[in-house]
C-alpha cells in the first residue's frame, strides 16, 4: 500500500507498538534495546510511572484552553525551570524550533530595542537550529539549505570553537545582536567544544554587548551530566532554548531568558497557541521532579564516564575509528568512513543507534539504563564496528 505520509524521513523499516524502560516492543515482537531516546527525548524512559500518572490525571480534568487565560501548571514550570537554569522568565512553545524562533525574534526586538536598524546574529557551521526558515537560516550546514533560498537575512556563521574567529567578527560589525550556539554539537557530531570555550564566547558577548543564546535543546536537563550543558563552565548566558526531552515524549519547548531581556516580547508580539498547555505542563513538571528525585546529573555523569571508559578500552587500538567522545549520556564514536549501514548491523542484534554527520554514531540512551544495559550498549557497538573494519577494503 502507498504511504499517505510525505517522504521527508528515510524510515527504517521496523515500527514499534510499546516500550518499558530503556526498551521497545516492534510490531513483531521483538525487543530493543533504545540507545537513541527518540533522539534525547524520552530520556526517563518509555512508560515512565511518573509520567504516565502526571498526563493520565491531567488528561481527565483539563487538556488546552489557551495562553488567553492563566494556566497555573505553565506557572509552576516556569518558575522551576528559571531556577534550575538561573533565568528569570520563560515563554512556551511545541517543539525546538519554536523555542529557537523565540530565541531569535527575542533577539532582533532587542538589538532594535537597543538602537540596531538591522540586528546580526552569529551561529556556528556544523550548529543545527531547527528546519523552520529563521532556524535553518542560522543552522550552519548548507546542505539542508539547498531549493530553500531565498533564506533570511541577518545571519553570519563562524567556525565552532573557534574564539579567534568569533572575535574577529564582533569586531568587524557593530549591529551583532546574538550569538547562538549549542554548547556541544549534536547533529554535527556530537562535537565538545575546548575547555573553556563557552566561557570565552561570554566574555566576547559581554565585551560587545551582544547576548548570548545557547540551545540546549539536545543536551539540556541532565544530558551531559549537568542539568544544562553550560553550567559545566559555571556561566549564566542571557537566553536559553530547551525541548526535546522535556516533555519525555509530549510536545514542549522553551525559550527562557535573563531579567534585563526577559520583558522585550511584549503581548502581540509572539504566541503559541499550545504552548505549555495543561497537558504538556503536568507532563513536564513530572519529568522535572522525577530528574530532581532521582539525583539525574549524578547518575547520567557516572555511566556516561563508565561507557566512555568502556568504548576507549575496546576501540582505542581500531584503526578504524577517528576519535571517541562526549559528555554524560551524549556520546559520539567518529570513524574514518561513512557508516549509515551500522544502523542496520546494530538493530539485526537488537540495538537501536544513530549515525550522524555521515560518519559519526551518536549514543543517547535514556538515563534510567541500568549498568548492564550499558555495558551491552558498548558491547554491541563495539561488536558492528570491528566488523565493519574486518570487511572494510
Amino acid at each position: 500500500m502507498t504511504s499517505a505520509i510525505m517522504p521527508t524521513y528515510a524510515r527504517q523499516n521496523i515500527g514499534f507498538e510499546s516500550g518499558e524502560g530503556a526498551w521497545l516492543t516492534a510490531t513483531d515482537g521483538g525487543r530493543y534495546l533504545d540507545a537513541v531516546s527518540g533522539i534525547s527525548v524520552c530520556n526517563l524512559g518509555h512508560a515512565h510511572p511518573a509520567v504516565h500518572q502526571a498526563i493520565s490525571r491531567q488528561s481527565q480534568k483539563l487538556l488546552h484552553t489557551s495562553n488567553l487565560y492563566q494556566i497555573p501548571l505553565q506557572e509552576a514550570l516556569a518558575a522551576k525551570l528559571a531556577s534550575l537554569a538561573g533565568m528569570e522568565m520563560v515563554f512556551f512553545g511545541n517543539s525546538g524550533a519554536e523555542a529557537n524562533e523565540a530565541a531569535i525574534k527575542l533577539s532582533r526586538k532587542w538589538g532594535a530595542d537597543n538602537g540596531m536598524t538591522a540586528p546580526l546574529i552569529v551561529t556556528m557551521t556544523g550548529g543545527f537550529h531547527g528546519r523552520t526558515m529563521a532556524t535553518l537560516t542560522a543552522t550552519g550546514n548548507a546542505k539542508i539549505k539547498v531549493g530553500f533560498a531565498p533564506l533570511l537575512p541577518g545571519f553570519i556563521h563562524v567556525p565552532y570553537n573557534d574564539i579567534d574567529a568569533l572575535q574577529q567578527v564582533l569586531a568587524a560589525h557593530e549591529q551583532v545582536a546574538a550569538v547562538m550556539l549549542e554548547p556541544v554539537l549534536g547533529e554535527g557530531g556530537v562535537v565538545v567544544p575546548d575547555a573553556g570555550y563557552l566561557a570565552a564566547v561570554r566574555g566576547l558577548c559581554d565585551a560587545h554587548h551582544c547576548l548570548m543564546v545557547v540551545d540546549e535543546i539536545q543536551t539540556g536537563l541532565c544530558r551531559t551530566g549537568r542539568w544544562f550543558a553550560y553550567q559545566h563552565e559555571q556561566i549564566i548566558p542571557d537566553v536559553v532554548t530547551l525541548a526535546k526531552s522535556l516533555g519525555n515524549g509530549v510536545p514542549i519547548g522553551a525559550c527562557m531568558a535573563q531579567a534585563r531581556v526577559s520583558g522585550v516580547l511584549q503581548p502581540g508580539q509572539h504566541g503559541s497557541t499550545f504552548g505549555g498547555n495543561p497537558l504538556a505542563a503536568s507532563a513536564a513538571l513530572a519529568v522535572l521532579q522525577t530528574l530532581q528525585a532521582e539525583n539525574m546529573p549524578a547518575r547520567v555523569e557516572r555511566l556516561g564516564q563508565a561507557m566512555l571508559a568502556g568504548l576507549e578500552a575496546r576501540l582505542a587500538a581500531q584503526p578504524l575509528v577517528r576519535d571517541i567522545r562526549g559528555k554524560g549520556l551524549m556520546l559520539g564514536i567518529e570513524l574514518t568512513m561513512p557508516c549509515a549501514g551500522l544502523v542496520a548491523d546494530a538493530r539485526r542484534e537488537h540495538l537501536l543507534i544513530n549515525v550522524t554527520a555521515m560518519n559519526v554514531i551518536r549514543l543517547l540512551p535514556p538515563f534510567i539504563i541500568t549498568d548492564e544495559e550499558a555495558q551491552m550498549i558498548v558491547d554491541i557497538v563495539s561488536r558492528v564496528i570491528e566488523r565493519l573494519a574486518e570487511a572494510a577494503p
